[in-house]
């Protein structure tokens, strides 16, 4: 059997991942040093944060409760300045009771939903928090994740043309079977190991802020608390680790990341205790 044939457009395929891989070698995570594999530029994902932020802010309850939101926008502040990046940041409460989340969007916009207030209970379960959310935007994890799907798109067009199926069915079998190999064996993985990561970045930056790093662990216990009882998919098929081995892993890191803490002049410990959100 002859090896298939590779035309000029297939050989320009071909030549397309040399391309993106000479641009990953330029992509570090902060903290972690990971080299990463990055193709969206910094431009456009600023972009589309601020698009995001906007859509967010039109659809969302805002929350309006003052002590509530001096709280998070200091902790949040501190994180921020923790980072040493100069971005228009912004914090927000939205008001659902119901969800235990935050995220920050690219360009510093962070959003943290009430439902997470009583389980990061003080300052430095919030710092814990905001420093992860924020860990996953300067680490550029949104881009990392959208290059990855990019990447797996342009894998599936490749691999159809190299192996030339051109029968309709064989090949919508062949995507799909792409795309599963693909979501489980590359993109889920390295969700789990992004958020391992964030967890890795906020432990330092919450060190950073003066906020006592060990709370982060006592947080970390709280949510899986929370999520007890609760459905959750196998490991490996989930786009977070799981609590144990989270928890596992901030345990390796203490010893790293509290001398940090220990050696801050400026020290706030767990901070005040965060109030009962009163949303208006």
């Amino acid at each position: 059997m002859s090896p298939p044939r590779l035309n000029y457009a297939t050989c320009r395929l071909l030549f397309l991942p040399l391309f993106f891989l000479f641009l990953a070698a330029c992509a570090t995570a902060p903290v972690t040093g990971r080299k990463q594999f990055i193709i969206i530029d910094p431009q456009t994902e600023l972009r589309l944060g601020l698009e995001a932020s906007r859509e967010i802010l039109k659809k969302e309850k805002i929350c309006r409760d003052p002590e509530l939101n001096a709280i998070v926008k200091r902790v949040g502040e501190r994180i921020a300045r923790a980072t040493g990046k100069n971005l228009p940041w912004e914090f927000w409460v939205i008001d659902k009771p119901k969800v235990i989340n935050a995220f920050c969007l690219p360009g510093g916009k962070v959003f943290v939903y009430t439902g997470i207030i009583p389980v990061a209970k003080n300052e430095a379960g919030l710092a814990a928090v905001l420093g992860h959310e924020i860990g996953h935007a300067i680490a550029r994890h949104g881009a990392e994740r959208l290059s990855l799907g990019l990447a797996a798109a342009f894998g599936e067009v490749l691999l159809a043309e190299v192996l030339d199926l051109k029968d309709p069915e064989t090949r919508k079998i062949f995507l799909t079977a792409y795309g599963l190999g693909a979501t489980v064996g590359v993109i889920l993985p390295y969700s789990r190991k992004q958020e391992l990561e964030a967890d890795h970045i906020g432990l330092y930056l919450m060190a950073r802020a003066g906020y006592d790093p060990r709370e982060a662990l006592r947080f970390w216990q709280r949510m899986r608390a929370a999520a007890r009882g609760k459905p959750r998919p196998p490991a490996f098929l989930s786009t977070h680790p799981t609590d144990e081995a989270r928890i596992a892993a901030i345990k390796r890191l203490l010893p790293e990341i509290l001398p940090v803490y220990e050696n801050n002049p400026h020290r706030y410990g767990l901070g005040e205790n965060l109030p009962a959100p009163h949303c208006r």
